[in-house]
């Protein structure tokens, strides 16, 4: 039975679901994804949008496109069942799913294994794969590439090939001849389109990826333009049709808690790292999340028991937090009265001293962790990783396990004697001696992003140190 079908109820809504994966990273898989989402939703459909993988990038341009969060399908750091179990959650009320995979399509935590890849994703959710291949610069090569991709995995369910890139009629005309009339191709890799060439409709890069939506290189123009590339090019009915119907089970409610605790959400330009499963975990233990931007906001808002201070980009907007010095003020007050804070990458940044940006200034930030953070010409660390607390903290008790992310460029230059590492980290080789999780009285910072679903009871924790802090004040 297929996986995502299993908790069928025969009058639940349904849904279309298939999976938009690539070759290789930079084959245009994103773009490609944009288009499909846009086109699909020009067409008057609810399009759910979803990302393999521990990505904060694209699912800000998914958003961005489809009007509603974009959420992460990792197998690896929330396991196969929460991974079905988002799938199933947010995809309800949409009339089509669409999951952007992640680097190519067999790639994941190693190079021996399908574990942490799109591949491994779309088997155990048994949604059908849309192939992009980079077409630029070949001709009958495509069908040995085609030939190799499909015959690598024979149970990758696959629903046809998207080639883009395609430089002209002529070009499209031989790429086409050469898929259709090659001996070794299955009769069932179905040529779903062929997408030319179009430079202005590439989006801008930096550091750690794509440009974010918060810094708007998705406008209604480029949407519009993205949804005309897909719909014009892209036998988008034929890719429906080859997609089975999700069914989904009835969702028993949890009951609501009690009363709820205000908790601040850095959310801005400089802080938009954020799982949307996580924003929900914390909702259902009971937070009542309150947005505010360090950027723009002068003070923060009233009355609340905790700050989550996400990652994000404060480098590349140092300038303006250092100048935003009262909030800056009242952030180190808020942490040294010991109400809780958790902060990530870009979070534990701002909270350090100073970060050095971009352009070798020294911007002066919070102050609670005597530190101060330096970009580097490359990223400084990359890769999964699995977490043990060696003491009580914010996230539960000791020995408390979640899985997250590292991705970052800047690097502490000064440590804090005051500030006890919480963690110890496992990568993919196994236990490291890494220094991360860094605790301050009742304030955390890590430069690892923590997926809560790989253990919901770390969103409880978090929520009832809130609370209990705010029960005594």
């Amino acid at each position: 039975m297929n996986p995502a079908m299993a908790v069928a109820s025969n009058d639940a809504p349904r849904c279309k679901a298939f999976v938009i994966a690539g070759t290789n990273s930079g084959c245009g898989k994103t773009l490609v994804s944009l288009a499909v989402m846009a086109a699909l939703r020009a067409r008057g459909l609810a399009v759910a949008p979803f990302k393999v993988g521990p990505d904060f990038i694209d699912p800000t341009l998914h958003a961005a496109v489809c009007g509603r969060p974009s959420h992460n399908l990792d197998p690896w750091m929330c396991g196969p069942e929460a991974a079905r179990a988002i799938l199933l959650r947010h995809a309800r009320g949409a009339q089509v799913a669409v999951v952007e995979g992640v680097m190519g399509v067999f790639d994941g935590i190693s190079g021996s294994s399908e574990e942490g890849s799109t591949a491994a994703l779309a088997k155990l959710l048994g949604l059908p794969v849309a192939l992009v291949l980079d077409a630029r610069s070949m001709a009958r090569s495509v069908a040995a590439l085609a030939l190799g991709y499909t015959a690598f995995d024979p149970e990758l369910p696959l629903a046809g090939l998207i080639l883009n890139r395609v430089g002209s009629a002529n070009h499209a005309a031989l790429l086409r001849e050469a898929l259709e009339t090659s001996p070794n191709l299955p009769s069932s890799t179905r040529i779903l389109g062929l997408l030319p060439r179009d430079e202005a409709l590439a989006l801008p890069s930096r550091h750690l990826g794509l440009v974010t939506a918060q810094d708007n290189p998705l406008d209604p123009e480029r949407v519009a333009r993205l949804a005309r590339w897909a719909e014009d090019n892209l036998d988008l009915t034929r890719l429906l049709n080859a997609c089975p119907a999700l069914e989904f089970p009835d969702l028993e409610g949890n009951p609501a808690p009690a009363s709820r605790v205000r908790i601040g959400i850095a959310q801005d330009a400089a802080f938009c790292f954020t799982y949307a499963e996580n924003q929900r975990l914390l909702e259902a233990a009971g937070a009542e999340l309150v947005p505010f931007s360090p950027l723009a906001d002068k003070a923060l808002p009233p009355d609340l028991r905790g700050l989550y201070l996400p990652g994000g980009y404060p480098e590349l907007h140092a300038r303006d937090l250092a100048a935003n010095a009262g909030l800056r003020a009242e952030i180190k007050a808020f942490s040294t009265a010991g109400r809780p804070v958790y902060a990530e990458c870009g979070g534990f940044m701002y909270l350090m001293d100073s970060i050095i940006d971009p352009d070798g200034a020294t911007r002066p930030m919070c102050g609670v962790f005597a530190m101060a953070a330096a970009m580097l010409p490359r990223f400084a660390a990359l890769g999964y990783r699995e977490v043990v607390t060696t003491s009580d903290s914010l996230l539960g008790p000791a020995w408390t396990m979640a899985r997250g992310h590292e991705f970052h460029y800047s690097a502490p230059t000064t440590a804090d004697p005051d500030a006890a590492p919480l963690y110890k980290v496992r990568d993919r080789r196994g236990w490291t001696d890494l220094a991360e999780g860094f605790s301050k009285g009742n304030t955390l910072g890590s430069y690892i992003h923590l997926h809560f679903a790989s253990n919901p009871d770390v969103a409880s924790a978090f929520v009832e140190a809130c609370r209990a802090k705010a029960a005594i004040e």
